[in-house]
């Protein structure tokens, strides 16, 4: 009798075992997926910093509308999609070409469109005015090479990350859309890291506000 109580006690507490270790292995699983989840969509958003903030904002804002949250089955949807697109791309490799730099009469942020002279200021009287050399904001090569990066990066996020417009323009890729979007940050993400370091860029344009301390720096200039 006591053996048949030992034995059923016995299974009782290897059963009770073995469900906790199957929870601890669910618990495991789900929070890997949890963490790979989370490791995936903080790469997507350094992939994004990249690129103008306004710009990124505005695509986000239109694209359920233009796309029809990924029904486009009218060629309208289509031709929206693309001309948003095109225009969000240009904006992207313009932004580039644009800089910052602080008033020395009321210390605000002004920008300007960079040329081979120097900056060419949006609002501000220019350097007559200004008592500032702009000379220094000169073109360079690396300008082109990040407004290149740039479209490179917004083609990759928006075509082949951003499921509305995937679903519009190619439906079939959807299946494997979710290895697209975990393998992209870490492709864009080494591509920029060697881009950034042969071409380093100390600009802020529109698109990429300049920090404090930047903008202490601007101000120094």
């Amino acid at each position: 009798m006591e053996e048949g109580i030992k034995e059923g006690a016995d299974k009782a507490a290897a059963t009770t075992e073995a469900g906790g270790e199957a929870n601890k292995s669910t618990a495991t699983s789900a929070a890997g997926s949890s963490g790979m989840a989370d490791v995936t969509f903080k790469s997507i958003g350094d992939v994004l910093k990249l690129l103008p903030t306004a710009t990124v904002i505005v695509y986000e804002v239109l694209n359920p509308i233009v796309t029809n949250t990924g029904n486009c089955g009218a060629v309208g949807y289509k031709i929206a999609t693309g001309i948003l697109l095109a225009v969000s791309a240009f904006f992207c490799a313009f932004s580039t070409f644009t800089d910052s730099y602080v008033g020395a009469d009321d210390g605000k942020v002004k920008y300007g469109l960079v040329t081979p002279r120097g900056l060419l200021p949006f609002t501000d009287g220019g350097a007559a005015t200004s008592g500032r050399d702009f000379s220094k904001y000169r073109l360079r090569f690396g300008d082109f090479v990040h407004a290149a990066f740039a479209v490179a990066v917004f083609a990759a996020v928006s075509l082949l990350a951003d499921a509305n417009t995937v679903a519009c323009f190619y439906p079939s890729l959807r299946d494997k859309q979710k290895e697209v979007v975990m393998a992209l940050p870490v492709v864009v993400g080494a591509v920029a890291s060697v881009v950034f370091v042969v071409f380093p860029s100390t600009r802020h344009g529109i698109g990429y506000p300049p920090s404090k301390s930047g903008t202490s720096a601007l101000a120094s200039q």
